[in-house]
């Protein structure tokens, strides 16, 4: 990793990946499936059904930066992949208004303990956003839920492009009226990280060791080409002189 204080010293902005970077979706998913689905008789391993769900994740946006179908929103890519996995638990019968609930607690996230503080200090020296491939409601909904203190929310809506697309990365600087290498894209996957780096911004690891469960074997560590790492917000709010 290069020096912190020589490569950064320019930067304006931070912006994060929010799922398992900012907030702790396995568990809370697990949580909200089993709260809803438990007195109905249903007893399924539910962070298995967390993971079948988040799996169809990144199928469902390839189709969209594939141009194969139009850009739409991921509550709408959510439910498509719900109704999908239901039977593959035995879940049937399902009421519109109960499906709708459950794919919304995507926007019902806990976030990692350290995210709300780190987030409100990292504030205090810079802006700070959501970069995203959640849609605009659900990052709101979240960040009220959550306590999250983003000054503005954008990603894959507001930018029209799921990540890693280049556009991505590039329209939310844009948006922010910053050049590349004045934002930090901060996330605890490299492949997020590296992505952002190709488009010249600054990148930031902070890693999220138990995001897939006790047994993750990726996203440990930080790559090489990686400008800073921390063990957490706070800690990032440290190295990066954060009051």
């Amino acid at each position: 990793m290069k020096s912190a204080d020589m490569s950064l010293n320019n930067a304006k902005a931070l912006i994060f990946d929010v799922f398992g970077t900012v907030v702790d979706w396995r568990t809370s998913i697990a949580k909200e499936a089993a709260d809803m689905l438990q007195p109905k008789g249903y007893d399924i391993d539910w962070h298995a059904f967390a993971d079948a769900w988040r799996r169809r994740y990144q199928p469902a946006m390839e189709e969209v930066r594939s141009g194969t179908r139009p850009f739409t929103k991921l509550d709408i890519l959510h439910r498509e992949n719900l109704e999908n996995i239901l039977p593959e638990f035995g879940i049937s019968g399902l009421s519109d208004l109960e499906l709708d609930h459950l794919n919304r607690a995507w926007h019902r996230l806990s976030p990692w303990d350290d995210s709300p503080l780190g987030l409100t200090r990292l504030k205090k020296k810079f802006i700070i956003a959501t970069q995203s491939n959640g849609n605009v409601a659900l990052m709101v909904n979240m960040a009220k839920h959550a306590g999250l203190p983003w000054d503005t929310i954008l990603g894959a809506e507001v930018c029209q492009a799921y990540k890693p697309m280049p556009e991505s990365y590039l329209r939310a600087c844009d948006l922010l009226g910053l050049a590349p290498s004045e934002v930090i894209m901060t996330a605890a996957h490299n492949d997020d990280l590296k992505a952002a780096a190709r488009c010249g911004l600054r990148t930031a690891f902070v890693p999220r060791p138990t995001e897939h469960g006790p047994g993750q074997i990726k996203d440990l560590t930080p790559d090489p080409s990686i400008d800073i790492s921390a063990i957490s917000f706070i800690d990032l709010a440290d190295k990066l002189g954060c009051p």
